[in-house]
């Protein structure tokens, strides 16, 4: 059937035709790939089980039923933003940033991550608090409050004295964009999710208050137990040590 459908309108179908097919098979890639790890697949399929719900109340004329699921997709688009509004602006923060060809990361260099697990390591061995955000795509800055331009070339020394207590820029978070140690002493937003474990402390709440709102990758050092925990989009795994912190990171960048 598919190939008589193809021989029938093979000629019919123009050189813009297959670019109009092209361009909007990688916007669909492309907004896959920003939506990854995010809650939009599950809402998705949440809202696709209310039109499944919605046409079988229709078709056997379950009226009542039908009337409230139609209640709910007649104010589907306002309802659309308040369920995505954190992924919408995410989304087009990275828009203006992210290459739609190809993604151009500047963590692959194996030596950048074992300097980031050794000074992770070296500072939780020391409890010595400490955050540090990945910038990827998505600009933090709008998220960050004051914090200190450093600018400079990355070596886990610097980054290492930075959060000793000694120093005057150790409190807050340091950003890292394409390798580089940018800012010093940030101030990030904190959760606000209803399923953030109240236990946790300002750092780990910062960093994911900035994973949900960023595609960011935030390490944390806990200066009450020394222990390493990294969050991203949301989402966050405690309790890593050096082999485990390397492996994530390689996932992760």
């Amino acid at each position: 059937m598919l190939l008589l459908w193809f021989k029938d309108n093979l000629p019919l179908l123009r050189w813009l035709d297959l670019l109009d097919i092209a361009i909007v098979t990688i916007l669909i890639y492309r907004l896959l790939l920003l939506t990854k790890g995010t809650k939009t697949p599950q809402i998705l399929l949440g809202l696709a089980v209310i039109a499944l719900v919605y046409g079988f109340s229709g078709y056997f004329e379950l009226r009542t039923l039908n009337a409230i699921f139609s209640s709910v997709f007649d104010n589907l688009f306002i309802i659309a933003i308040i369920l995505f509004q954190s992924d919408i602006r995410r989304i087009l923060s990275q828009v203006g940033r992210t290459s739609w060809f190809t993604r151009v990361d500047s963590y692959k260099d194996p030596e950048f991550i074992e300097d980031i697990v050794k000074s992770a390591i070296s500072l939780a061995n020391r409890k010595v608090g400490a955050l540090i955000v990945l910038e990827r795509d998505a600009d933090v800055t709008e998220f960050t409050d004051a914090g200190v331009v450093i600018d400079s070339v990355f070596t886990k020394e610097l980054l290492t004295s930075i959060f000793l207590p000694v120093s005057p820029i150790h409190d807050g978070a340091v950003v890292i964009r394409k390798g580089r140690i940018f800012l010093a002493a940030c101030f990030l937003p904190l959760s606000l999710s209803a399923a953030t474990n109240k236990s946790m402390g300002t750092r780990h709440r910062a960093a994911l208050g900035l994973s949900e709102e960023t595609d960011a990758l935030c390490l944390i050092v806990s200066e009450e137990n020394g222990s390493v925990s990294i969050a991203s989009h949301g989402k966050m795994i405690h309790q890593l040590d050096s082999g485990q912190l390397r492996k994530a990171l390689l996932e992760y960048l």
